[in-house]
This record gives structure tokens, sequence and C-alpha cells, in this order.
């Protein structure tokens, strides 16, 4: 585990959401880092779309992965 420096602005940011969300702030700066991630690697997939990918491999029980990463563990 590392120690990522952000701004005071963001982390204003991450303090309101996580608390209207009921989330803790690391787990608001995680779910933002997660849908960041996909959305760039994913760039053809709007916010719904990567919604419904989360919640696939919640139910299958597995990770989401990258196109990349996909393709690695093939």
């Amino acid at each position: 585990m590392g120690i990522v420096k952000i701004s005071d602005q963001m982390h204003e940011n991450l303090r309101v959401a996580s608390g209207a969300l009921n989330r803790s702030i690391n787990a608001q700066a995680e779910h933002w880092m997660r849908i960041g991630m996909l959305a760039e690697t994913n760039p053809g997939l709007d916010y719904s779309d990567i919604c419904q990918m989360l919640l696939r491999a919640a139910q299958e029980g597995g990770p989401v992965l990258a196109p990349a990463e996909r393709r690695a563990h093939a």
C-alpha cells in the first residue's frame, strides 16, 4: 500500500462524496480511480456500461480487468 498525494480541493471533493455515498474517503478515492481506469482503458463505454461491468464482475466473483489485462490472463 502506498501514499497518494492529492490536492486539498480533491480531498474536499472526496470528503463530501464519501459522506453522501456512505463510503470511507479511501473507498471513495479507490472507486473514482477504478472508474477512471476503466474509462481510459475502455473509451467506448459510458459510466452506465462501466457500472454494469463492475456489477457483472462482482456477481461472477472475479476482478474487472482492463482489455490488456484480459489478454494477459487468457
